[in-house]
């Protein structure tokens, strides 16, 4: 299984030749932009997904963060995928999610709910394909993306325009991805 930049799981790839890895920062870079330029709007929804990942390097912050002993914490509200992954341990909703759609752990969330939508694996191997193969459309490829939340409002409205840039920089080699804009 192949890592890009030390978190992003690239499923099915051993390895990142050095074409890929230019590839994969022109993806990186408009899914970056996007973080940049739109900033959570706090609605709650991503706290509600299934699967919330906890980095290795995370687990102590998390935990002191959640106000739990760290080993109540590993043993109560983390759980180990067969792949090695951490993810909190839920039903329904994330228990650091308030009735008010803020995170109580904010400061010290996990680095996914960070980049959540934006710089995500899933999200960055569509926009990924999109640039590196012409009959991809991103579109399709991000057809799992609810429109009604507000984040990926945005994403659907501007992301085909952002890929074509991304493409006309790499066919022309141009300086890296297009630059974030609101």
């Amino acid at each position: 299984m192949a890592v890009y930049r030390g978190k992003y799981i690239l499923q099915g790839l051993r390895e990142i030749t050095p074409e890929m890895e230019g590839d994969l920062d022109l993806a990186y870079g408009i899914c970056m932009g996007y973080k940049a330029a739109f900033p959570c709007e706090m609605c709650g929804r991503c706290c509600h997904q299934p699967n919330i990942a906890v980095l290795p390097g995370e687990v102590d912050r998390v935990a002191a963060a959640a106000g739990i002993p760290l080993h109540e914490f590993v043993g109560n509200h983390i759980v180990r995928t067969p792949d090695g992954r951490l993810l909190l341990r839920k039903k329904g909703a994330c228990e650091f999610l308030g009735g008010d759609n803020r995170c109580s752990i904010w400061e010290d969330r996990p680095e996914v709910c960070r980049d959540f939508p934006y710089a995500v694996s899933m999200f960055m191997s569509r926009v990924y394909l999109a640039l590196t193969d012409d009959r991809a459309d991103i579109m399709d490829l991000i057809g799992y993306m609810d429109e009604s939340w507000p984040c990926t409002r945005v994403i659907r409205s501007t992301i085909a325009q952002r890929v074509e840039e991304a493409k006309a920089a790499r066919r022309g080699g141009g300086q890296g991805p297009p630059q974030p804009r609101a």
